[in-house]
């Protein structure tokens, strides 16, 4: 029987759903010591339908709570997805413990709209932190329908980057940004997108990562008016537009980041509310996490 999730589009309702035993771990690895894994899920049904941009909602348990993840791959021909964990709280670190042939309890997807992929001329990828790896089908899309693809990563020192290898696949050019100057450029990534687009204009940018550095892009990018997108990432619950919780102010307007994003044009987002509603549940999420870590003796992930 299967697990099933309704998500309602503007413009059609889409059922999609995985039962259990589906959602099982082909692969896991880690990406980045100590906290950062990549997982492989076996999700034949969702990997036909998703495109880059999107996401899922993942349940571990019948106790567990909902998170959404951004699809870090997609390979409907292997039937699989794939996926980028940071151990960062609770349900993350639970996550990070299973073990390859272990399933997920509910796996629902794809969210989300996809990013809009055309020929547009230079599309700039700018990711921060672990934000690099839902950029790389974005950046193959792009890639794929003749765009020149320039992708900047960013990170406090080299030991934080992750996928260089897999975006120089499907990038005309990586720069390397890092804080402390360990790996390319001595900066933070804004101030290597400066530095490109002072060299010449980009048609699209593109950013993933925390909200204070998206925000830090699309100001970066205003007085260019370079048309600007960004994949916001505010606490969400349900996936499917029902709960209200992702909800973000665009433009003046109230939208839900499940249904009519993730993404958005980043110099019409109020970013102190979003940044301000991220912060929220701060206290309870620490009380969560430390409680669990409790439980099990401070091991959080193998």
């Amino acid at each position: 029987m299967f697990r099933a999730c309704a998500l309602r589009q503007r413009k059609a309702l889409f059922l999609t759903g995985v039962h259990n035993s589906m959602a099982t771990i082909l692969e896991k690895k880690l990406l980045r010591a100590p906290d950062v894994f990549y997982f492989k899920i076996a999700a034949p049904l969702i990997s036909k339908k998703a495109q880059p941009g999107q996401f899922v909602i993942v349940r571990l348990h019948d106790r567990g709570e909902r998170i959404p993840l951004s699809l870090a791959d997609i390979d409907p021909a292997t039937g699989t997805i794939s996926l980028i964990v940071m151990a960062v709280g609770k349900t993350t670190s639970e996550m990070a413990a299973l073990k390859p042939g272990e399933a997920l309890l509910d796996l629902c997807g794809p969210l989300g709209n996809p990013t809009e992929i055309e020929r547009v001329g230079k599309v700039v990828l700018v990711g921060g932190g672990f934000g690099a790896a839902p950029l790389f089908p974005i950046a193959r899309g792009f890639k794929a329908v003749g765009n020149e693809v320039v992708t900047i990563m960013g990170a406090r020192s080299k030991d934080l980057l992750i996928y260089e290898a897999e975006m120089a696949q499907v990038s005309d050019r990586v720069v390397i940004a890092t804080d402390d100057g360990s790996k390319g450029f001595k900066g933070i990534v804004t101030a290597a997108l400066k530095n490109e687009l002072d060299e010449g204009k980009a048609d699209l940018i593109i950013a993933i990562g925390p909200a204070v550095m998206m925000r830090a892009v699309a100001e970066t990018s205003r007085p260019l008016e370079i048309k600007t997108v960004v994949s916001l990432n505010p606490i969400m619950v349900d996936g499917t537009g029902m709960c209200g919780g992702c909800r973000v102010s665009v433009g003046n307007e109230t939208k839900f980041a499940c249904t009519d994003g993730p993404e958005f044009d980043g110099h019409l987002v109020d970013w102190d509310t979003l940044l301000s509603r991220q912060r929220k549940y701060v206290p309870e999420q620490k009380h969560s996490f430390d409680t669990w870590k409790r439980k099990h003796n401070g091991v959080l992930c193998e």
